[in-house]
C-alpha cells in the first residue's frame, strides 16, 4: 500500500491534503486522513501546531500544516509557515565550512587558532574537524556565559560575550578526539570562522553560497533579534493557564538561528542526494562518523546524525529552541525525506515523523522488534538498601543517585528490574554492581557501547553546623565572576546580584545546584573553593575570597 501510495504522489507533484481531494485521489486522500490523526492533537485553532514536508527521489510530494501560527492574530499554519530549526541549522553551517575549504580557503584539519587566536592554546591542536563532529574536547561557551552571568533568561548573546568567556578559559573537558560531547558554542565558533574567512557574515555567505542557488527563498539566518522573519510561526509553551509565548534566546549564528519553511527543507534534502551546491565528495564527508580515539564511531559526521530506524540508514537531525522543534531526516536507499517543524515545546517532532514513515514506507522496513522483557527476581529490601547512595561518573562528572522505591532499586526517576543480586535494569541502560560494601557500577546502553563506571560517594552531612563551613564570596577567574554561598537550614544558598538559588547536599562536600554539580575543595579542614561541572562544561573553578576584616 505505502509504495503505491508514494508512486501515486510523486506522479502528480507538490499535493496538500485539499488538493488531493479536489483532484479526487481516493490514495491522497487515504493518505492525508493517515497524516491527520498522526497530526491530530495539533490540529486545533486554539493552540500551535506543526507543518509537515515528504520527498520522493527528489521530488516535493506531499505537503499540509496544522494548528495555529500566530494566536494573537489568529494566523492558520500554513506550508509556508517559518520556523526557527534549532540545531538542524548546524549543517548549513557545516557546508558553508566545506564550500570554504573546497575553495582553497581552509582546511578543516586547521588549528582553529588560526582564526579564533582568542581560544588559548591547551598544549594540543583543537581543530576545525573537532568543531564539526563534536569532539573538541572544549567547554560549551554558551553555557559557561550563562553559568557567569548567573540565570540562562538572558535576552541577548553576542560574538564579543562568547570570544571573552573563550579566551578565560583555563582548560578543556577532555582532549581532543576523546570524547563525543555534543556543542552548541563549538558551532558558533564555526559561524564565526566562516565571517573571517568569507569577509562576510555566515548569513550573508549561506544565502549567497546555499540558499539562493537552490531556490530556499524562504531560508535564511537570522544574525539580529530586530530581523524580521515574514510569516514566522510564532513559538509557544505551555503554562497552567494555556498557552504562553516561549522565551527568546538570542545567541550568535552557526549552531541554532536558521528559519526556513518545510518545503526548503526539502530542497535541501534533494541537494544533499544530487548535489547542486556542493558535490558527492562534500556530502559523503558530511555523512561519515568521527572516530573516537578508542575505537568507537560517534554516528556523527558534519552537522548530521547518522543511525537506522527499522533496519534502514537514517541520516536526520533535530532541533528544540525555546518553543520551536523541528526534525529533518533522509532514508538514502529509499529515496525518501522528511522535513517537520512546529511551534509548541510538548510537540515531538520525532516521533511524528516516525509515524510519517510508518504511514509512507512501512512496508519497505524491517518489522518493529520488541525487546523482550527482563527476567525479574525478587531482592530483599536489605540488600536493595546496600546500594542506595550518590555514585559518580570520574571523567563526566555525571551524579547518578540510587533510591528505593516500592521495593525496586530506583536510578534518578526510573525503576530499575533486579535480574540477578548485582545486575538492574532498565527503559534504556543496565547496571552492574561490582562485589563488597559501597561498591560501584558499570553502566551500558541496552542498544551497545561501552561500559561506563561509577564510584560510589560518601554521604553528606547536612546539618547547620556542617553548612556554615562553607559560607563566604567565592569567584572565578575564568567567568570573571563571584557568588556568594550561605548556609540556609540543611540547604546552602548561592546568590549572585538578585538572584538566590539553592544548593542541596548529596554527597561529602557535593551538592547539586540547579544543573549543576558542585565540589567544595579543602585546604586541610578548611574549605578553600569549588568547582561546577555539567553536561557541557567540567571543573569550572571558583576560589574562596580571603574574609574582609
Amino acid at each position: 500500500m505505502a509504495r503505491r501510495l508514494i508512486l501515486l504522489l510523486a506522479l502528480t507533484g507538490s499535493l496538500s491534503g485539499a488538493a488531493g481531494a479536489q483532484a479526487g485521489l481516493s490514495s491522497a486522500d487515504t493518505i492525508t486522513r493517515v497524516l491527520d490523526r498522526v497530526f491530530d492533537r495539533w490540529r486545533g485553532t486554539d493552540g500551535p501546531g506543526c507543518a509537515v514536508g515528504v520527498s520522493w527521489r527528489g521530488h516535493p510530494v506531499y505537503t499540509r500544516a496544522y494548528g495555529m501560527a500566530n494566536l494573537e492574530t489568529g494566523t492558520p499554519m500554513r506550508p509556508s509557515s517559518r520556523f526557527m530549526l534549532a540545531s538542524v541549522s548546524k549543517q548549513f553551517t557545516a557546508m558553508a565550512i566545506l564550500l570554504l575549504e573546497r575553495d582553497g580557503r581552509l582546511s578543516i584539519d586547521d588549528d582553529i587558532r588560526k582564526y579564533v587566536p582568542e581560544v588559548p592554546n591547551y598544549g594540543t591542536p583543537v581543530t576545525i574537524r573537532h568543531l564539526l563532529t563534536h569532539t573538541s574536547g572544549l567547554r560549551d561557551p554558551i553555557e559557561v556565559l550563562y553559568l557567569a552571568r548567573g540565570r540562562k533568561e538572558e535576552s541577548l548573546v553576542t560574538e564579543a560575550d562568547i570570544l571573552d568567556i573563550v579566551s578565560r578559559q583555563k582548560a578543556l573537558n577532555s582532549a581532543p578526539d576523546a570524547e563525543y560531547h555534543y556543542n552548541n558554542g563549538a558551532y558558533v565558533l564555526l559561524g564565526l570562522i566562516v565571517k573571517r574567512v568569507a569577509g562576510k557574515p555566515l548569513r550573508v555567505f549561506a544565502d549567497e553560497r546555499i540558499f539562493k542557488p537552490l531556490g530556499m527563498m524562504s531560508t535564511n539566518v537570522r544574525d539580529d533579534v530586530a530581523m524580521p522573519v515574514p510569516e514566522r510561526a510564532t513559538a509557544y509553551v505551555t503554562s497552567a493557564g494555556g498557552w504562553q509565548l516561549a522565551a527568546t534566546y538570542a545567541n550568535p549564528p552557526g549552531a541554532a538561528t536558521v528559519f526556513a519553511t518545510v518545503d526548503d527543507l526539502l530542497k535541501w534534502e534533494t541537494n544533499i542526494d544530487r548535489p547542486v551546491v556542493g558535490d558527492r565528495a562534500l556530502f559523503d564527508a558530511m555523512q561519515t562518523s568521527a572516530v573516537l580515539t578508542n575505537g568507537d564511531s560517534t554516528h556523527y559526521g558534519f552537522g548530521l546524525m547518522l543511525g537506522r530506524y527499522r533496519g534502514a540508514r537514517a541520516i536526520s537531525h533535530g532541533g528544540i529552541e525555546s518553543g520551536y522543534r523541528a526534525f529533518l531526516s533522509r532514508f538514502p536507499e529509499h529515496g525518501f525525506a522528511i522535513a517537520i517543524a512546529c511551534n509548541a515545546s510538548s510537540a515531538d517532532p520525532v516521533a511524528l515523523a516516525q509515524r510519517v514513515v510508518d504511514a509512507f514506507i512501512g512496508d519497505s522496513l524491517a518489522a518493529v522488534q520488541e525487546a523482550a522483557a527482563p527476567v525479574a527476581v525478587k531482592l530483599p529490601l536489605a540488600m536493595l538498601q546496600r546500594r542506595v547512595g550518590a555514585y559518580i561518573q570520574p571523567t563526566m562528572q555525571e551524579l547518578l543517585q540510587l533510591t528505593v522505591r516500592d521495593g525496586q532499586l530506583v536510578a534518578g526517576s526510573t525503576a530499575l528490574t533486579a535480574v540477578s543480586t548485582t545486575r538492574f535494569v532498565g527503559p534504556f541502560r543496565e547496571i552492574t554492581f561490582a562485589d563488597g560494601e559501597h561498591a560501584g557500577f558499570d553502566v551500558r546502553l541496552l542498544k551497545g557501547g561501552r561500559a561506563v563506571p561509577y564510584v560510589w560517594l560518601p554521604p553528606a552531612v547536612a546539618s547547620p553546623v556542617a553548612l556554615s563551613a562553607y559560607a563566604g564570596e567565592y569567584c572565578s577567574e575564568e567567568l570573571d565572576a563571584c557568588l556568594r554561598v550561605s548556609p540556609q537550614d540543611t540547604v546552602l544558598t548561592f546568590r549572585k546580584g538578585a538572584r538566590t538559588s539553592l544548593a542541596r547536599p548529596v554527597f561529602a562536600d557535593g551538592f547539586t545546584w540547579l544543573s549543576n554539580l558542585v565540589q567544595f575543595h579543602r585546604d586541610g579542614a578548611k574549605v578553600s573553593g569549588f568547582e561546577v561541572s555539567n553536561a557541557e562544561m567540567r571543573h569550572v573553578q571558583f576560589v574562596r575570597s580571603p574574609v574582609r576584616q
